[in-house]
């Protein structure tokens, strides 16, 4: 073994053949730092260490190994080009959409919720309907079950708890007249249809900033906006899910919603157990910030709403919008194949839940008791189907 200073210094020696004198009577110590003061003692510390001039490549030996070397670096540096590749990546157009969404949640979604103080008071006082009943012992079973929650919402156990749990509903429900339900007050229902109308309006102003959305006809923007505006609100209202208490979190004490507050304002628990597992299942999906903004506009510009007309531009529109999501599963998530389909899964939930959510706002809107408490916009967007 020797450094390649000695051994270019004992090849050229010998093609040289060169015969040098040590003036010390080559008694002198080599090291590394005073080999060059005496080339004899140099060259024959060389041969003791067991240099051999049998071993030294010729000229054209020394290139073909020169070449050998730089052809394997252009080979391995052709493999890093071509590794490279196939690499996945996001195109400039795509990572150009994926800023404009991000931009656009952030000026549509406050998550300091200072303007829900400008909504109607929040009153969580008032008579205990049956569905509140029903909806504190959800909110209990989640507690004292919260291993039920450890696993896919979509497994068979989860499904097997919460039917369980509507049956135990059924059974204490029985003993109540139906009439005192019907008659009780929906104390949150003006705070809550604040809370619905201000993220409406929300809703379309992301829309809005969606690439492509203005240039739909007006027709095709109120349609794809009514029909999907609750199903947008869901997803966005996951940010402030709890999973340790099964509510959401907008700020302060008064702005904290547990499932009995939704009762309270005339939602049964058709809506609520099917919404609480779908918010359970996305939170758990762990989605950056970019994949959930994508979601919403995915969500959003569904070609086949009621009511729309140019299916093919907004599916096209649409289509662009699940090819950028899957390309940031790829460069974001490696070998998680199952994200992408696990979120469109999210959408067919979502379809669900609005037709749940849209009769129960329909019944709503028929007793004057109660719509005269809905605002214009929800009873506009809510109040009837899209024709």
């Amino acid at each position: 073994m020797t450094c390649e200073g000695c051994k270019g210094f004992f090849r050229r020696s010998m093609k040289r053949k060169a015969s040098f004198t040590c003036p010390f009577n080559g008694s002198c110590t080599i090291t590394k730092d005073n080999r060059r003061h005496c080339q004899a003692c140099r060259l024959k510390r060389c041969v003791d260490i067991g240099m051999m001039k049998e071993f030294i490549l010729t000229d054209e030996e020394v290139q073909r190994k020169k070449d050998l070397i730089q052809r394997r670096k252009e080979e391995e540096a052709q493999r890093e080009a071509e590794k490279e590749a196939r690499r996945p990546r996001l195109s400039d157009e795509q990572s150009h959409v994926i800023a404009t969404l991000v931009e656009a949640h952030h000026k549509t979604y406050d998550d300091s919720y200072s303007d829900f103080c400008r909504f109607r008071p929040p009153v969580r006082e008032g008579p205990v309907t049956r569905s509140a009943s029903r909806a504190a012992s959800l909110h209990s079973f989640s507690d004292a079950s919260s291993d039920s929650f450890s696993h896919s919402p979509e497994s068979v156990d989860n499904k097997m708890n919460f039917n369980n749990l509507l049956m135990m509903y059924q059974e204490h429900g029985n003993s109540l007249d139906s009439s005192e339900e019907e008659g009780s007050s929906f104390s949150m229902l003006p705070h809550l249809a604040d809370l619905v109308s201000y993220s409406i309006q929300k809703v379309i102003g992301f829309a809005k900033m969606i690439p492509g959305f203005r240039e739909l006809t007006a027709e095709d923007q109120i349609a794809l906006l009514k029909s999907s505006a609750i199903e947008v609100i869901m997803l966005r209202s996951n940010q402030s899910f709890n999973l340790e208490d099964m509510s959401w979190s907008c700020g302060g004490p008064d702005f904290k919603y547990q499932i009995s507050d939704v009762t309270k304002a005339g939602h049964s628990l058709e809506l609520l157990e099917p919404l609480v597992k779908f918010q359970v299942g996305l939170k758990k999906l762990n989605l950056h910030e970019e994949e959930h903004v994508l979601l919403m506009a995915i969500c959003l510009l569904s070609p086949d709403r009621p009511g729309v007309q140019d299916h093919s531009r907004i599916e096209a529109l649409q289509d662009k919008l699940s090819e950028t999501l899957q390309a940031y599963i790829r460069l974001h998530h490696p070998g998680g194949q199952l994200l992408y389909a696990k979120m469109i899964q999210k959408l067919a939930d979502l379809r669900s839940l609005n037709e749940e959510h849209s009769k129960q706002y329909r019944s709503l809107s028929f007793q004057p008791e109660h719509s005269m408490q809905l605002t214009p916009l929800v009873l506009e967007v809510f109040g009837s189907e899209v024709s």
